[in-house]
């Protein structure tokens, strides 16, 4: 069966899955792996959602992830979605608010192993047994308020004890109770209550999220080396993409001052060019017919447009400029008028 106990992320939350059984092998719920995972959520992610769906396992295991869950500083949230059985149990209580599925089992029950050896070495495993125990009771009362022994004297009389969620409720080990999905069986066993529980995980993990090792897989992680490299450049990615209502919006602004240098600077060249060609229809270098042909010509190519109108020869004598101004007299070309014709009339 698989089993899923990696980050899955979602806004501002990752969830990390405490899916099969607990240990130290490769395919095992890992204290190192999830310790890893943790921290790795921890530095990009505000809320963090522990669910778990666990047969239970080795002690120490359990108990580094209980220890790692314990410790953390972020907001996190324990959901039992199926099965918490023997050291699963215990993670399960590990301080932080925990609630149960309605169809979820929460199991309890003695430390149990195999071994072998003369009596000196079986009586020394007896010993340490007890001490786990004595550990677990202490995890249990810590959070039930019940004391260490009321703990061994009821759950660890060498049976398996599994509680509803209600039960556990009323016994102080939960928190509270979360709806789920229904499940079709009146009174399903504990074996298919871990079954579909995975079942349904493996669905939702094909259907709706990608795992970071499908992450790697595209180009822009191909040189992420680890789980964190992959977050790391992720949370790169998201911080880049913030930045782009901003940039947008000083883009905007800078096409806006833009768009009014453009419209300033085409006021101001109009204004050279009629300026230029007022000039020559006025000297009489250009006339209202052939205005329009310089104007294009300035329009495409103001330089040979200038040199075009500087060429051409002005047609208005230089009498036409002299004027008399108002109330002043005749000017000095009409002066000189009035000369020749007295010069000619003696």
């Amino acid at each position: 069966m698989n089993k899923f106990f990696n980050i899955v992320a979602s806004g501002n939350t990752a969830t990390i899955y405490l899916y099969g059984d607990i240990g130290e092998r490769k395919d095992d719920v890992n204290p190192a792996t999830i310790a890893r995972e943790l921290k790795e959520a921890e530095t990009t992610y505000k809320n963090i959602n522990v669910r778990i769906n666990s047969n239970g396992g080795a002690v120490s295991a359990g108990t580094a992830i209980f220890n790692a869950l314990r410790n953390s500083k972020a907001n996190i949230n324990i959901y039992v979605d199926g099965i918490a059985a023997s050291i699963a149990s215990v993670i399960a209580l590990c301080g932080k608010p925990v609630q149960m599925s309605q169809y979820a089992r929460l199991m309890l029950h003695g430390v149990s192993g195999v071994f072998y050896g003369n009596k000196t070495r079986l009586l020394s495993m007896a010993k340490e047994i007890e001490s786990f125990e004595n550990t677990l009771a202490e995890m249990y009362s810590k959070k039930t308020g019940k004391t260490p022994d009321e703990i061994k004297a009821t759950y660890f009389d060498g049976a398996d004890h599994y509680l509803t969620a209600n039960e556990a409720l009323a016994l102080g080990f939960i928190d509270g109770i979360y709806d789920a999905d229904p499940i079709d069986e009146d009174n399903p066993t504990t074996e298919t209550i871990y079954n579909i529980f995975n079942n349904r995980l493996q669905s939702q993990k094909t259907d709706n999220h990608m795992n970071l090792d499908d992450i790697k897989k595209r180009p822009y992680f191909a040189n992420c080396a680890t789980d964190n490299d992959v977050l790391s450049a992720i949370a790169k990615l998201e911080a880049e993409a913030a930045k782009v209502s901003t940039l947008t919006a000083s883009l905007n602004t800078a096409n806006e001052k833009v768009q009014g240098f453009e419209a300033k600077a085409k006021e101001i060249a109009d204004a050279a060019k009629k300026e230029l060609l007022d000039a020559a229809e006025k000297d009489g270098r250009i006339n209202a017919t052939t205005r329009p042909t310089y104007e294009a010509l300035l329009n495409a190519d103001l330089e040979n447009g200038q040199a075009a109108l500087a060429a051409l020869t002005p047609k208005k004598r230089a009498s036409d400029e002299i004027h008399v101004s108002a109330g002043v007299g005749e000017g000095a070309w009409a002066k000189r008028q009035a000369e020749i014709r007295n010069n000619l009339k003696k």
